[in-house]
């Protein structure tokens, strides 16, 4: 056992997101999210996302 990992923590291994098809909202180009989209929630592309996370 080394110093580092007394307590037999393991770090989690998540592997591959399931990614989902969308619209965005805001620009109307097709683009992937990580989550599914619900229907009269936006969805937003990664660039209109990071414009919008700025304001």
């Amino acid at each position: 056992m080394d110093r580092f990992n007394k307590g037999g923590f393991k770090p989690r291994s998540f592997g591959p997101r399931e990614m989902h098809k969308a619209t965005c909202s805001e620009c109307g180009q097709e683009c992937e999210v990580p989550f599914k989209p619900q229907e009269g929630k936006p969805v937003y592309c990664r660039d209109c996302y990071a414009k919008k996370k700025k304001f």
